[in-house]
């Protein structure tokens, strides 16, 4: 009975051990897999962040660019060592540039919230190994830029938009939608405004249908809507290039810009409107424009608001060609010349050499300023604004899907009030060009009333830019482009006669010859979008 009641338990006990084991080994049922979902609300590219009604889209390009005579991008030889053509320029300059955007998307009762950030991660050398002009890139730059394996990371834009609203860094509620590139690929066609990697600023666009829009915003002016002010009674004011040091005040004001446009099958036309403050610090400065002991007592001259107006067209469907069209912008500026001589970067001021006839070189000269100011009972009365004007545009046609070419052109005028040589006819400083000429006569001896005698110069600083240039792009498969740009470039300066001066070093001091210089570059290009 014993044996049998123990064969029983364990019998029992054996099946309950296997039936946990088995039990056990059952699978456990597993978390339900979240897959990417495309969002077609949006376009091509977007995809829904997992466990959100966000939508995200990650792209940007790989960009490689050489320039030949040039600086980095396309910039001319307008300037600096290259404008000199001495032997610390570079004959070529590369970049390479990899951007990353992301954009994200969501659909909400106010409409859609956006936010949009650009990053460029590049490599390029300065175009100079001159040990002075180094010297200017704070060191954290010139770490960077000049040690193999080097680089940085440049920010474009990065703003938020909800309700029609933008706020952040975006492109200017003034800009065409082509900014400063109706075809070319370079980043210094001037002739008008360009704010193509974003401005600070807050802005309002209003639809109202048909394609029918009007934008109002608020810029800081700080980094790109400014040039100089130049306060033309320090000494030194006006140096050996032709130009001065900065005299502006800090910022006080945003710039006020708007626009209105339409933008329909047959094209685009819109008119922009920006007012701009232009400040003096104060009327005693040191040399170079330092502030002294006696800067805060001595005043300052009044504000005083400019401001810039602009035209913009395009026409499609052009009969050249299948996506054919022609882009042109007309600009007016009153003490806003960034919105004339205007770059991706900083505003140039112009200092060219080239051969002469009779003196070491010849030498042309061009000062960028927003006004320009001389204190005192016998000066200028306050800030006198520059004025400028441009015009600038493309004509791009497709010679078939591979295939495609653009020619592009600008046009841009500054002008200084009063007349030449002002301060040697009674007006002394009274006036801009007065002003300015009695500073240029103190590092440029000769000035006259005819400067047609070796050493002798009639003084005028208003001065001409002109740009013509090409483009040609292969495309042998969808989103690889390979492109090569030439371009001439030509200041038209108002100087005439000659001086014996010394100019900015490796320069001797010597005799130059005011005269108009060209100079012309090639841009090679392979760009690869994703």
């Amino acid at each position: 009975m014993i044996r049998a009641r123990t064969l029983i338990l364990g019998s029992a006990a054996g099946l309950i051990a296997v039936s946990g084991a088995q039990a056990a080994d059952l699978p456990v049922k597993a978390k339900a897999v979240e897959y990417v979902r495309i969002c077609s609300l949006y376009g091509a590219g977007f995809f829904f962040i997992p466990g959100t009604d966000t939508c995200i889209k990650i792209g940007g390009y790989l960009r490689a660019d050489t320039t030949f005579n040039g600086a980095v991008h396309g910039g001319p030889a307008w300037n600096s060592d290259l404008g000199q053509q001495n032997r610390y320029r570079d004959y070529f300059v590369s970049r390479s540039r990899l951007a990353l955007t992301i954009d994200t998307r969501t659909a909400t009762e106010y409409g859609v919230v956006r936010t949009f950030g650009q990053g460029d991660f590049q490599f390029n050398n300065f175009g100079t190994s001159n040990p002075t002009t180094l010297t200017n890139f704070p060191a954290q730059a010139s770490n960077a830029l000049n040690v193999a394996g080097g680089g940085y990371v440049a920010v474009e834009f990065l703003f938020i938009q909800f309700a029609g609203f933008t706020f952040g860094k975006s492109a200017s509620a003034y800009a065409t939608p082509w900014q400063g590139f109706p075809g070319n690929i370079n980043s210094s066609l001037l002739g008008g405004q360009n704010t193509d990697t974003g401005v600070n600023n807050i802005q309002y666009t209003a639809e109202f249908g048909n394609g029918v829009s009007a934008s109002i915003g608020l810029d800081d002016p700080t980094v790109w809507d400014r040039t100089a002010v130049y306060n033309l009674s320090i000494p030194g004011a006006i140096g050996a290039n032709g130009t001065g040091s900065n005299a502006y005040a800090g910022t006080h004001a945003p710039e006020i810009v708007g626009r209105i446009r339409v933008d329909q099958a047959w094209g685009l036309f819109q008119v922009s409107a920006a007012a701009h403050e232009v400040s003096g610090s104060y009327n005693t400065l040191d040399a170079g424009g330092v502030p002294s002991a006696a800067s805060e007592i001595s005043g300052h001259p009044e504000t005083k608001w400019g401001g810039a107006v602009m035209a913009g067209l395009q026409i499609k469907n052009i009969p050249t060609g299948v996506g054919d069209d022609i882009k042109v912008d007309a600009s007016y500026a009153k003490g806003a010349t960034k919105y004339v001589i205007a770059t991706s970067g900083t505003s140039p001021n112009f200092a060219m050499f080239g051969d002469s006839g009779f003196g070491y070189q010849s030498v042309g000269f061009g000062a960028t300023t927003d006004g320009v100011y001389f204190p005192g009972a016998a000066g200028t009365g306050g800030i006198a604004l520059t004025t400028a004007w441009g015009v600038r545009g493309a004509f791009n046609h497709n010679w078939d899907p591979y295939w495609s070419t653009s020619l592009f052109g600008s046009y841009s005028s500054v002008r200084y009030d009063g007349g030449t040589n002002d301060n040697l006819l009674g007006a002394g400083t009274s006036t801009a060009k007065g002003a300015y000429c009695a500073a240029f006569a103190a590092s440029h001896p000769g000035q006259a009333l005819a400067g047609n005698a070796a050493g002798a110069y009639t003084c005028n600083p208003d001065f001409n830019v002109s740009q013509l240039g090409v483009v040609t792009r292969w495309t042998p498969v969808k989103n690889l482009t390979f492109s090569g740009e030439v371009q001439w470039f030509h200041l038209d300066q108002k100087m005439s006669g000659s001086s014996v001066f010394t100019a900015t070093a490796p320069k001797p001091n010597a005799l130059y010859e005011f005269k108009d210089q060209d100079t012309v570059l090639l841009q090679l290009r392979v760009q690869r979008n994703f």
